[in-house]
């Protein structure tokens, strides 16, 4: 019997008993569809996660930060002095690694901000240098960014992200018209601030197809007379990618500003201005190693050999991605591959009973001459066949999962079903087949003719 023959019964035996075959093909359809759906959701992750990393300036960034000092020296830690402006002059001076370095301050708790009769509270209210516009990928919508004449002056000006525009002055679905807040007058922690700028809208692509397909929705409802109540939110307001809130939720002020009109007053406040971090954007991320070291051995002699300070790259964070989405498939993966294995065996299942309705038959077939390879190869192509066509049901049912997944937990992180997670789940899917059939077909070739024409 050849191959294309072997295919041909196996398809007619498929189709004899369609009920049990589609029975039989269910694990496999599932363990497929599973496999697929999950690949998409962690591609949809990865892809999120590194877009966020975009979004915060990519990879070339060093986050330097103040930590406790070592237990070797605990003895200096009142000789400590923290993240200060002289380590950002250093740096500048010191390093030709470094493209910008820019000093972030804020406050010890999330100030309370207050504007328009409304009150709110973040903690990403903090003092910079304008630099940090470059640093972090910010682009102005409306006004200006604080420059160097507001910093030297301390004076009381802001740049705020739309995410403040909306608490403090209303979305623009609340209020009909987008709100732009320049000149009005913002209080941080009572001490009121004019607002000079402001950050245009960050979303992720997600974000952005949701928000435009709900647009022309609302269009098109408009158009026909269809009026509908005002919601809460359609999306600027919600949080999404975290990375993009950030930036949404961001209030920028001078860093001299944050330190003389909030700071300087709290009690415990040291004699100098002490950042919070700062951060250093190299000029090309292959010289990162170097990079670090010629920026701890700056830090090492300014902070006189006492290490109160830590790195943060972004190169890290993009590892720890990595980590965490080879994990979420590793983890998916055996979930998946445990419904493949237990598809296998309905299949093995299934042929060891077609064997035993089909004894004579086979009895038949070696006394007119067919070998023992012969059987073997047909009961494998059987349950290969009906692998194969549970991986193929699996492919198309696998759209469908992953369409329910994210309609009943909704994502920023649109799920993605690529064809190399479609061709490793049809390829497994064939090889449980394969497997699934070496024992029923080793049973059936060795099969005794006499007693298998004598079966009854």
């Amino acid at each position: 019997m050849n191959f294309l023959n072997a295919i041909v019964v196996g398809l007619k035996e498929i189709w004899a008993n369609k009920f049990r075959s589609f029975l039989t093909m269910l694990g496999i359809i599932l363990g497929v569809s599973s496999l697929v759906a999950m690949f998409a959701m962690t591609q949809g992750l990865e892809n999120g996660l590194k877009e966020a990393l975009v979004a915060i300036g990519g990879l070339q960034k060093i986050r330097v930060e103040a930590r406790n000092v070592p237990v070797e020296q605990r003895h200096l830690r009142d000789f400590a002095t923290g993240v200060t402006l002289r380590d950002v002059y250093a740096l500048q001076a010191s390093v030709p690694e470094i493209d910008i370095v820019s000093p972030e301050m804020r406050m010890d708790s999330p100030p309370t901000l207050a504007a328009n009769g409304r009150r709110h509270r973040t903690f990403m209210t903090a003092g910079v240098w304008p630099v940090q516009l470059e640093m972090m990928e910010h682009q102005l919508a409306h006004g200006r960014m604080f420059n160097a004449d507001d910093e030297q002056d301390a004076r009381s000006v802001c740049v705020i992200g739309t995410g403040i525009r909306d608490e403090l002055f209303g979305r623009p679905d609340q209020t009909g018209t987008e709100v732009i807040p320049i000149g009005q007058t913002l209080t941080v922690n009572g001490v009121p601030m004019t607002i000079i700028g402001m950050f245009e809208h960050y979303e992720s692509d997600q974000e952005r197809r949701t928000r435009l397909l709900q647009e022309a929705k609302d269009a098109a409802d408009r158009a026909a007379g269809i009026q509908k109540p005002a919601q809460r939110d359609r999306g600027r307001g919600r949080r999404g990618n975290f990375a993009f809130w950030i930036k949404n939720n961001t209030v920028y002020m001078p860093l001299n500003t944050m330190w003389m009109k909030l700071k300087a007053g709290q009690t415990n406040t040291p004699p100098e201005p002490r950042l919070s971090n700062l951060e250093v954007r190299i000029r090309d991320v292959e010289t990162m190693d170097r990079a670090l070291t010629q920026v701890r051995n700056v830090l090492m002699v300014n902070h006189r050999g006492i290490e109160d300070f830590s790195f943060r790259t972004q190169e890290d964070w993009a590892d720890q991605i990595q980590i965490s989405v080879r994990a979420a498939r590793l983890s998916g993966g055996l979930i998946a591959g445990i419904s493949l294995f237990v598809g296998g065996i309905g299949i093995m299942n299934i042929m060891l009973a077609s064997i035993s309705e089909r004894i004579r038959e086979i009895g038949i077939r070696k006394a007119v001459g067919a070998a023992g390879i012969d059987i073997f190869t047909q009961i494998v192509v059987e349950s290969v066949t009906l692998a194969v066509l549970g991986g193929l049901l699996g492919l198309v049912c696998s759209r469908g999962v992953v369409w329910l997944i994210s309609s009943v937990t909704p994502t920023d992180n649109e799920p993605i079903i690529t064809w190399g997670a479609m061709a490793f789940a049809f390829a497994f899917s064939g090889i449980v087949g394969v497997f699934a059939g070496l024992f029923p077909a080793i049973k059936a070739a060795r099969l005794s003719v006499i007693q298998a024409l004598r079966y009854d």
